[in-house]
């Protein structure tokens, strides 16, 4: 079990576990337009459904999983969670769900998955996580411009390499990005990670960078203030 200030995320059954994508992602998402309705694409354990729980007044916060035991988790986790009123869980497909759901959301996130597959799969519920062609990012990108209602917020944490690509595709749904973040591990490292957001309208995009360590476990203040609200000991 992964604990957090005001929330716990149990991760026994689930293959992904709690990482740095999804802290990231629960944390740095803007929330400016005081989003009603909020949807998790690929919730796994459900931790960024969470942490948009605790961080904005959301009344309807809804995330999706495939994986059954990560479903079964996600559950387990929104109804131990101090919001459990707010929080609910689909065990579907984003295609499935955007074809059959008459929503629209004010906040669209997801952490996809990213890795291209190629090779034999040695554990299918991490792979099915991770692998790019269990959720391609032109359909995610569509169904998001399907559910996003027009003051909505869409937003996305992607290998780096993908963010030219991604803005792409997004561009040809109409969704244009108003802030990027690249993340780096380290002030010499190299970038790692993009963290955008998208908006139906096009504005002003301001781009910056976030430097996780100076050292090994020894974190940036950027990095501990804009964590501070969640994790325990940093």
């Amino acid at each position: 079990m992964f604990r957090f200030k005001q929330f716990s995320v149990k991760q026994d059954k689930t293959a992904m576990k709690v990482g740095t994508d999804g802290v990231l992602l629960g944390s740095w998402t803007p929330i400016d337009n005081n989003p009603y309705s909020v949807l998790d694409v690929g919730t796994g354990t459900g931790l960024v459904a969470l942490m948009l729980a605790q961080r904005s007044f959301a009344q309807q916060i809804d995330a999706l999983e495939i994986e059954d035991n990560a479903y079964e988790q996600a559950v387990d986790n929104f109804e131990e969670s101090p919001w459990n009123d707010r929080l609910f869980c689909y065990h579907a497909g984003f295609d499935e769900f955007v074809q059959e759901i008459d929503e629209e959301y004010d906040l669209i996130v997801s952490n996809p998955p990213f890795f291209e597959s190629n090779h034999q799969i040695q554990n299918q519920a991490r792979e099915s996580a991770r692998f790019y062609d269990i959720l391609p990012f032109d359909k995610l990108i569509e169904g998001a411009s399907k559910l996003l209602s027009s003051r909505g917020v869409f937003s996305v944490i992607i290998p780096f390499d993908q963010e030219e690509r991604f803005i792409i595709i997004a561009s040809e749904f109409s969704l244009f990005p108003f802030k990027i973040t690249h993340v780096k591990g380290t002030a010499t490292s190299k970038i790692k990670r993009s963290l955008i957001a998208f908006s139906t309208e096009k504005k002003e995009l301001v781009t910056d960078t976030l430097i996780l360590e100076i050292e090994r476990h020894h974190y940036t203040p950027e990095f501990k203030e804009l964590v501070k609200d969640f994790y325990i000991k940093l």
